[in-house]
C-alpha cells in the first residue's frame, strides 16, 4: 500500500520534551484527518487508556517555549495547552480511533519512532568507539605533538653581554 504519509514528515513532528519523544495532538489530529478537539474528545472518553506516561498536558511555560521557538502552534491554539502523545500513547490511539486512515497512519508512525531508535543506538555504538580510540591513541599523538612543538622551537642562544667586562 502507498505510504499515505511520508516517513519525513513524520519525523519533522517527532519533539523532545521532558527526555520523550513526543508527539502533539494537533500534528497527530491532522495526519489523521481529523480536527484537534475530535482526537482530544476520543481521548477524553477513554482516559484509563492515557497515564501520564503515555499522554501529558504541556505546562504554559512549554506551550509558549514551542510557539516561539519551532512557530508550531497557530495563533488560535493559544486558548489551550496541548496534549503531548508518547510512542505508547500514539499505539494506544489506534485503538481509540477506528478509521482505516488512522490505521495505517498509526502504523507508519510506529516504523519511525521504531527507526529512530535504531539511529539512535548507532550513534550511541560509534561515539563509544570514537571515545574509545581518543584515550587509547592520545598518549601516543601527545608524545608526537610534542616533538613536532620541540622542532618548531629555535635553540635558546645565550646572549651577548653588552658594555664593559673586567
Amino acid at each position: 500500500m502507498k505510504d499515505l504519509v511520508l516517513k519525513e514528515v513524520i519525523e519533522q513532528k517527532i519533539y523532545l520534551i521532558r527526555n520523550e519523544k513526543v508527539m502533539l495532538d494537533s500534528d497527530l489530529a491532522a495526519l489523521y484527518g481529523v480536527p484537534t478537539f475530535r482526537l482530544n474528545e476520543a481521548v477524553k472518553r477513554n482516559k484509563k487508556r492515557f497515564p501520564t506516561d503515555f499522554m501529558f498536558r504541556l505546562t504554559w511555560q512549554e506551550t509558549t517555549g514551542l510557539r516561539s521557538q519551532f512557530a508550531i502552534l497557530k495563533r488560535e491554539s493559544a486558548r489551550y495547552r496541548p496534549h503531548v502523545f508518547t510512542e505508547q500513547g500514539v499505539a494506544m490511539l489506534s485503538s481509540v480511533l477506528n478509521s482505516d486512515r488512522a490505521i495505517q497512519v498509526n502504523i507508519q508512525i510506529m516504523r519511525t519512532f521504531i527507526k529512530m531508535r535504531q539511529m539512535l543506538a548507532s550513534h550511541k555504538d560509534l561515539l563509544k568507539k570514537i571515545e574509545e580510540m581518543e584515550k587509547k591513541y592520545d598518549r601516543q599523538f601527545r608524545i608526537v605533538f610534542d616533538i613536532i612543538r620541540g622542532l618548531n622551537q629555535e635553540p635558546i642562544k645565550p646572549q651577548r653581554k653588552i658594555g664593559f667586562q673586567p
